[in-house]
């Protein structure tokens, strides 16, 4: 590659560490939207940068003429491949909610049990357990309070992924009149069990997965001290 052709390459790539250490001002919004909207992670906010960079590697690795082509290749790839990764605060509020809602559908009975209505019983339960699951739920418990139809409202639930179990359930009792209280505690228990079950997994997963880097660091002083004593030892007796 000749000198005019990488020339350019360190200015870029100044520019580039310039623009990630420079901070981003926050963009004006309302409160309400901006308590909802989630947070863009950094990879995500410096989609363009990375892009340059994956494309500015791919010209200088390839080289020749098939540099640019190379590097236009590259630097798309990353774009979509960064547009489509899941930003890590989705991927957090996604787990608080699983983590959550076993509490919130167990309290949410409870409240049911000791005889409130289900749009006063959801609100309580936003009320005193704040968090991602609460927030998804205040939605619902406004709605229930406005005097929407309830079978409607708790199907709403059903593009929600950590929530649909909870709308069709509710959305069914008050469709076919079944007993809303023992709907709700069936669905507590077995959010219960599944939750228990997840842990138990997850806690499986880390000895398995503990096993290799336990292994690795073990090896060097299983070779220093079973093998290579033996190896010495039948190289003393060859030379006897």
């Amino acid at each position: 590659m000749t000198a005019a052709a990488t020339g350019w390459v360190p200015v870029v790539c100044a520019a580039a560490a310039a623009a990630l250490a420079l901070p981003v001002r926050p963009a004006l919004r309302r409160p309400a939207a901006a308590a909802a909207a989630p947070s863009v992670g950094w990879l995500h906010r410096h989609r363009l940068v990375w892009s340059l960079l994956a494309g500015i590697g791919a010209v200088v690795f390839v080289q020749g003429r098939a540099g640019p082509a190379a590097g236009m290749v590259a630097g798309i790839v990353c774009w979509v491949a960064i547009g489509r990764a899941e930003p890590a605060d989705v991927r957090r509020r996604r787990d608080a909610v699983r983590r959550d809602l076993p509490h919130v559908v167990e309290l949410f009975g409870a409240t049911l049990r000791a005889g409130s209505a289900p749009a006063e019983g959801i609100a309580l339960v936003c009320a005193a357990l704040p968090g991602a699951a609460g927030d998804r739920l205040s939605g619902v418990a406004s709605r229930l309070a406005l005097g929407l139809d309830p079978v409607d409202v708790w199907s709403s639930l059903a593009d929600d992924p950590q929530l649909a179990r909870l709308g069709r359930t509710l959305s069914r009792a008050h469709a076919t009149g079944a007993p809303v209280v023992a709907s709700v505690e069936r669905l507590a228990g077995d959010l219960a069990r599944a939750a228990r079950t997840e842990t138990e997994e997850r806690a499986r997963a880390v000895g398995v997965k503990a096993a290799l880097p336990l292994g690795l660091c073990l090896l060097p002083a299983f070779v220093l001290i079973g093998i290579v004593p033996l190896v010495v030892a039948l190289l003393a007796t060859l030379e006897l």
